[in-house]
């Protein structure tokens, strides 16, 4: 099933073409599509350590191109693995957009279908986030997710009418509209990830050993990848989380708003055509509401 109106259909025979033409040397591997929750790109792995990735939709244009320039940088300064891109291809064979060869990393994503917390993945995470954000920036692009909360209003607000009767709207708009008044990030850019949701984490073993998905890349206000605290821990954890990473009163309202309007806008649009991640979406919702409720 597409999971959005106009993006570009891609099929094996595609891959296949397009390797061909570009990267001879793998074209006969096998490869097969792998069926994934992710919005972006449309993924084929290709042999036993390779996976293909077109963007399926014209936002994920680019991607290729700042994860070919930021991910060998960023990649040995991190405690995780991160999918540094082997080879770039160009538009052809009636496919308009770069598109990428990474490695497959192994691993299986947290279990989103009734998401229980992973309070054991806590110190693996805080230390990812940590490693990330004291990477020197070194004149990264700005992150969209790296704005002002703001940025998000009138997604948000579209999204909280789309929802009556789905959610607590009432709660959920009291709990935005206090997101807002919260201060701006006043220090100095720093990297992050900007999608640190479930679907993006690889885990082995009960621990965290690769993050994926490097879409929202970029540098500004530290708050979104805090999104994970909602996404895959317990209040007490969470708390534990914030002290490990000494987040201030405002950067935590700031990470929580960004968590909210995230899941608002994310649940009408896939609720029928991405499970995975509308469930993703109602668990952000329902912790982010019982957070704001507690006043924590």
């Amino acid at each position: 099933m597409r999971m959005h109106v106009d993006e570009i259909h891609t099929d094996e025979p595609l891959v296949r073409r397009l390797l061909a033409g570009q990267f001879p040397q793998w074209a006969d591997l096998p490869l097969e599509r792998v069926p994934s929750s992710g919005t972006d790109n449309a993924l084929y792995r290709l042999g036993d350590d390779m996976v293909v990735r077109l963007p399926r939709i014209h936002w994920a244009v680019g991607s290729v191109d700042r994860d070919v320039r930021w991910l060998p940088l960023l990649g040995p300064r991190l405690p995780v693995a991160i999918p540094v891109p082997l080879a770039r291809g160009a538009p052809a064979e009636g496919y308009p957009w770069e598109w990428g060869v990474y490695p497959w990393l192994e691993g299986e994503n947290p279990n989103v279908d009734g998401i229980a917390y992973l309070d054991s993945l806590r110190p693996d995470v805080a230390r990812f986030v940590a490693a990330l954000h004291a990477v020197d920036v070194g004149g990264g692009p700005p992150a969209f997710r790296g704005k002002p909360l703001v940025v998000q209003d009138e997604g948000a607000r579209a999204a909280l009418a789309a929802l009556d009767g789905m959610i607590d709207v009432d709660a959920a708009t009291v709990a935005w509209n206090a997101a807002l008044e919260t201060p701006a990030w006043s220090g100095p850019p720093v990297w992050i990830h900007g999608d640190l949701l479930p679907g993006n984490l690889l885990l082995q073993g009960g621990r965290l050993t690769g993050v994926i998905d490097w879409g929202c890349l970029g540098v500004g206000d530290p708050a979104c990848d805090l999104i994970v605290a909602w996404g895959l821990l317990s209040p007490e954890a969470r708390n534990i989380f914030r002290a490990e990473l000494r987040v201030d009163d405002a950067t935590w309202a700031r990470g929580r708003g960004w968590a909210l309007s995230i899941a608002l806008i994310a649940l009408p649009y896939y609720k029928e055509t991405n499970p995975a991640l509308a469930a993703t979406a109602r668990h952000l919702i329902r912790e982010v509401l019982a957070d704001h409720r507690g006043g924590t």
